[in-house]
């Protein structure tokens, strides 16, 4: 059995899964035709407190449909220099919308500094962009965000005049962590992005919840974006399978990723982070030590990255039966190198 680490989007569906998309009613859905994804936008809407769902491919589609439909060209978005919609999609919002991204660097506990963020909202001035939205995300590098800190930010854009955005990719995870409803995490925010194939095991899709203007605004800009995926129900029902069946389930990926951060700290040459949700963060000496632990790792069937500071996550690939051997892997790799 193949253990790998790199990351909680390698998950399979599982048989019942599978089963379900197999069995899902479907139509064409650019006509609004099918049942299935019908029937799962009206529940993570109403899960997440919002008037209206769309379903979409991806993460990164789901968080670029918001960016568009909340932006106009030549209008600005204050986003984490690390978040996810900023550094790792592309520079779509730019590319695609006109969208001028306003970065700040972001504190240790995965938040912004609202003070710093304040500062640079612009004034109603022809020589600069329009300041429109502020973009966050819940969870960032496996930290959950406080809600209090997200009722702070909803102060700021409403003094101001603007749009809040969830990049939420693992917003369920915060959900298990904190005890909170889905409802009460995304009830700050005018828009949220939920990805379901990461711990939720699905292989393909995402949610975009926000009002219903918002939403037929996201719903064209998805038309032109190519994301139309017709008989798309057998998506909506792994998704849907996934709201079931895997979501309580989370709770064992951390337990697992609480496990494994304990159990690595004991090792010399390793500093670990820890660990709050699914994700281990282990920072080695130097980058080529990280390296040849990688292949030893692999050459064992554990696959991991190579940066030096290593993120490990836990998901329903790992059981918590495989803990003790990664962290003995570990420790015959460190041996060793």
């Amino acid at each position: 059995m193949i253990l790998d680490l790199r990351s909680d989007t390698v998950t399979q569906p599982t048989a019942a899964m599978r089963e379900a998309m197999a069995a899902a009613p479907v139509g064409d859905d650019v006509f609004g035709d099918d049942p299935t994804i019908n029937a799962l936008q009206e529940r993570v809407a109403a899960m997440a407190g919002k008037e209206a769902a769309l379903i979409a491919s991806s993460g990164t589609q789901t968080n670029l449909l918001a960016l568009l439909s909340h932006c106009q060209r030549g209008e600005e978005y204050l986003v984490g220099q690390e978040y996810h919609t900023y550094r790792y999609e592309a520079g779509g919002a730019a590319v695609l919308g006109g969208i001028v991204p306003q970065p700040f660097e972001v504190d240790a506990d995965g938040t912004l500094d609202l003070a710093a963020v304040e500062k640079r909202i612009k004034p109603d001035d022809p020589h600069f962009p329009i300041t429109r939205l502020l973009a966050l995300e819940n969870t960032h590098t496996g930290k959950v965000i406080p809600q209090t800190y997200m009722q702070q930010a909803r102060t700021l854009v409403d003094k101001h005049g603007l749009q809040l955005h969830l990049d939420g990719a693992r917003i369920f995870n915060a959900v298990i962590a904190t005890g909170s409803s889905l409802k009460e995490l995304c009830e700050p925010f005018d828009s949220v992005s939920i990805c379901f194939s990461k711990g939720l095991g699905t292989p393909i899709g995402s949610v975009l919840a926000g009002d219903r203007d918002f939403i037929a605004r996201a719903h064209r800009w998805r038309k032109m974006l190519g994301g139309g995926m017709r008989q798309a129900g057998i998506v909506a029902a792994a998704m849907d399978y996934a709201l079931e069946h895997h979501v309580e389930r989370l709770a064992d990926d951390h337990a697992n990723a609480l496990a494994l951060a304990e159990g690595l700290s004991q090792l010399e040459g390793l500093r670990v982070e820890p660990a709050q949700t699914n994700m281990v963060y282990v920072n080695f000496e130097s980058a080529e030590q990280a390296k040849k632990v990688s292949e030893h790792l692999r050459k064992h069937d554990i696959v991991v990255g190579t940066a030096q500071r290593m993120r490990l996550v836990t998901h329903l690939g790992i059981p918590a039966t495989a803990i003790e051997q990664i962290v003995a892997a570990f420790r015959n790799a460190l041996a060793q190198n």
